[in-house]
């Protein structure tokens, strides 16, 4: 007697087992029965990871049973065989970036951007396009030919040259930051910094930099990814924190590791520009 070999696909309605029959990229495919749907929380894939999205999804998934659920037309929650969300896998893997997401899929798009996987590395570095760098060659000047006069000197006319005007004030920073120490143990600490947007436009992307005075070392950060050079961290923002509106302020935090003393920094700057501190 045949008997059906196991699966982790159920027979429930909405759990009808499916196959996939063509991506059209990493977030859209065309299913056994002909009809295209996408797959829900994917953003579209960048223009310099499309390729990559499209051979990751055509593996992972092509002539694969695998079950979904819909509740939107035309877009569907979709689990491999083994009961992996591929929405989870794509994006901590880096072949596509979480839409207006939270949770599990905001952290597994941290940890890929932190890893530098798949997008955020080479040679997307995380942007929607690939970066190019256009040269121009100098151009060439023709020299004029030297001309020789031979008319008298013209009298020697002495001027008086008004002094320069006094330089502008400075302006005011466009940002303030605000450090904290939250809680403090021995050979550790967690820390928080808020960035206030204090200009009048919107900061669209931002890194923040400072240095830290006694040896101190970030080990674990959250709302941006870290980096730390030295005694310089650089905390870089993540989709959902990249865009400050004038007048508003974001919130990361982190652990860290020390020895003895923890000075707090004495100064911030944010894309490059310095900031007032409180």
């Amino acid at each position: 007697m045949w008997t059906r070999p196991p699966t982790l696909v159920t027979d429930a309605q909405e759990n009808v087992p499916r196959f996939v029959r063509e991506v059209i990229d990493g977030r859209t495919v065309v299913l056994d029965t002909g009809e295209r749907v996408q797959i829900s929380l994917l953003a579209p894939a960048a223009e310099c990871w499309a390729a990559a999205a499209i051979a990751f999804a055509t593996k992972t998934l092509v002539a694969k049973p695998v079950r979904m659920t819909s509740f939107i037309p035309g877009e569907i929650n979709l689990w491999l065989e083994d009961g992996t969300d591929y929405a989870l896998l794509a994006v901590r893997e880096g072949v596509l970036r979480a839409q207006g997401a939270a949770g599990a899929l905001a952290e597994a798009e941290a940890a890929a951007a932190r890893e530098d996987r798949g997008l955020w590395g080479l040679p997307c570095n995380g942007m929607d396009v690939t970066p190019t760098t256009t040269t121009t060659a100098p151009k060439r000047v023709q020299q004029p030919e030297p001309v020789v006069t031979t008319t008298a000197a013209p009298p020697v006319v002495t001027t008086t040259t008004p002094p320069p005007p006094p330089p502008p004030p400075p302006a005011a920073p466009p940002c303030a930051v605000m450090y904290r120490i939250s809680g403090q143990w021995p050979g550790g600490f967690q820390g928080g910094v808020t960035i206030r947007n204090t200009g009048s436009a919107a900061i669209n992307g931002w890194t923040l930099a400072w240095s830290f005075a006694d040896g101190q070392t970030v080990n674990q950060m959250w709302n941006a990814t870290s980096s730390q050079r030295g005694a310089t961290v650089s905390a870089a923002s993540v989709h959902y924190t990249a865009t400050i509106a004038p007048g508003r302020e974001v919130s990361i935090g982190f652990l860290g590791s020390m020895r003895g003393k923890n000075t707090a920094p004495a100064s911030f700057t944010l894309n490059g520009t310095a900031c007032s501190t409180s």
